[in-house]
């Protein structure tokens, strides 16, 4: 079979997988009604890789990321992360795996649209115990990454929706994590404003060193991808894109 061609995912990655499902399901009960969104789900996402998670909207992709990022839990199976049961987590050791090890950016930026963009990089950084002179040194260093160091002290409700989706951006860097998941992150924007955040999303996963799964309908950011899970009718096929050198 053809590399480029979708698949069943079978493959076991094995100890090299950061974060991985087994058998995996969520089902809602609605009265009588059971509603299954998926169900023996596995993926395997390996250090270092670039996913696009696309399907049809109610899939199941924000589901799928909501488990992964253990904001919900599964009705069946397992969510391992460095090969460590999520389900086994006490609830302190969940809330310092969200604050810690994952960057989160969703299409809605839950930003605090009354404080600035830099204060809104320096919360997080303040609940995982960072101090606040540091923790304002890598707010301002961030936002220049993503451009807007002219703009750190403006109220992020001051902001476009293009720059305050830059500032989400760098608030999911602020605690140095090793998983960026991201739900629909070019979904608000206008096409010109959508590109120039595919850019930056790759770059910083380059230079952040970081494993990226990211939900998208946006054809151009899952073409960036060097993998491509698909989920649709509760089944989950990949699609491997060769590597560019």
């Amino acid at each position: 079979m053809n590399a480029a061609e979708d698949r069943q995912q079978t493959t076991d990655p094995g100890p090299w997988a950061i974060l991985r499902t087994e058998n995996l399901a969520k089902i809602f009960r609605s009265g009588s009604e059971e509603i299954v969104v998926f169900e023996d789900l596995n993926l395997g996402i390996r250090p270092g890789e670039f996913v696009a998670l696309v399907g049809e909207s109610g899939s199941g992709k924000t589901t799928l990321l909501h488990l992964l990022a253990a904001l919900d839990t599964p009705t069946k199976g397992e969510v391992y992360f460095d090969g460590k049961r999520l389900s086994e987590f006490r609830e302190d050791e969940r809330a310092l795996y969200r604050n810690e090890k994952i960057g989160f950016v969703w299409q809605m930026q839950y930003l605090l649209p009354e404080f600035s963009a830099l204060e809104n990089v320096v919360i997080p950084q303040l609940i995982g115990g960072r101090q606040i002179r540091d923790a304002r040194a890598r707010a301002r260093e961030l936002l220049g990454e993503v451009g807007l160091e002219n703009a750190s002290g403006r109220r992020v409700g001051e902001l476009s929706g293009g720059e305050q989706q830059r500032v989400a951006l760098a608030r999911a860097l602020a605690n140095q994590p090793a998983l960026l998941l991201a739900d629909e992150p070019t979904g608000s924007l206008d096409h010109r404003t959508a590109q120039r955040v595919i850019d930056l999303l790759e770059n910083l996963h380059r230079s952040h060193h970081l494993t990226s799964v990211l939900a998208t309908h946006n054809r151009d950011l899952a073409r960036r991808a060097n993998r491509t899970l698909r989920l649709a009718n509760g089944r989950l096929t990949e699609t491997v894109v060769p590597m560019v050198p």
